[in-house]
């Protein structure tokens, strides 16, 4: 069967494969659109498999909030390169996937996957195709859900690092926009010093002691110097007890009980492009 350009362009529209991919698509399907469809699918898996061991590192960090404020998704899709996370098309192809997540609210990446990106495949496949389009590695990184009374989700500039912040009561957008922004920026570990997760502490602990020690401070000193280096890491690393970027007089505790007495924030996702 003859293949014509027309052929190979519509082929090119639907999946955005190059045009020689195409022609041998169509070629090898003997002119079976759907079977060629498939083909370069294939195509896009084959190269996923070759790809397993490489770094997908790059990439486009989303989140997305509810229509009544109550539900914010935070997600990453992933590439192996710059060049690839700033193009138009990764970017509208992760703001779908997103947009997916939100809607039908999966409680894994594997139950995201397994979703309908449209009415003829789903998220899975479209990450294969894409591997196909582009050649490199694409993944999806990261992906958590927020549930609060009121959430608000902080994507900040360059796409690479996203905040949903989570409040026990409804609060003004500024509040919520605040916060999220304090999030981003000072990068907390955990809400407050108690949602630190133990080895983490442990850690920061095993550090503290051994530079204590490497400052030549007497052994009966060193697990009281540990505690207060300890104590500076909750006040640094925790949300409610870092001090506020916008007024650095007040914690971000104290500045959400000026805004409301029991104010606070009840759930924190951030995830960032290392």
């Amino acid at each position: 069967m003859a293949i014509t350009a027309a052929d190979v362009n519509k082929l090119r529209q639907q999946t955005g494969a190059g045009m020689m991919d195409c022609k041998k698509a169509l070629e090898e399907s003997n002119g079976d659109f759907e079977a060629a469809v498939d083909y370069l699918r294939k195509k896009g898996a084959k190269v996923a498999a070759n790809r397993q061991d490489r770094d997908a590192k790059e990439g486009v960090v989303l989140a997305k909030t509810s229509a009544d404020k109550t539900l914010a998704i935070v997600v990453s899709v992933n590439c192996e390169t710059d060049f690839v996370a700033k193009n138009a098309d990764f970017i509208a192809f992760a703001e779908t996937v997103a947009n997916i997540a939100l809607d039908k609210k999966p409680n894994s990446i594997e139950e995201l996957k397994a979703l309908p990106y449209n009415s003829e495949i789903t998220v899975a496949d479209k990450f294969m195709e894409q591997v196909g389009k582009i050649g490199e590695k694409i993944d999806i990184g990261f992906y958590n859900i927020v549930k609060a009374e009121q959430v608000v989700g902080y994507i900040h500039p360059g796409n690479r690092l996203a905040v949903a912040v989570g409040f026990n009561k409804k609060v003004s957008d500024e509040v919520a926009k605040n916060v999220a922004m304090q999030s981003a920026a000072m990068a907390p570990v955990a809400i407050d010093k108690d949602d630190v997760d133990q080895t983490i502490i442990n850690r920061e602990l095993e550090i503290a002691k051994e530079t204590t020690r490497a400052e030549g401070k007497p052994e009966e000193m060193v697990e009281k110097i540990a505690m207060g280096k300890l104590n500076k890491f909750y006040k640094d690393s925790t949300l409610l007890n870092q001090e506020y970027f916008i007024d650095n007089k007040l914690t971000v505790r104290q500045y959400l009980q000026g805004v409301e007495k029991d104010l606070t924030v009840t759930a924190l996702k951030r995830y960032a492009l290392s």
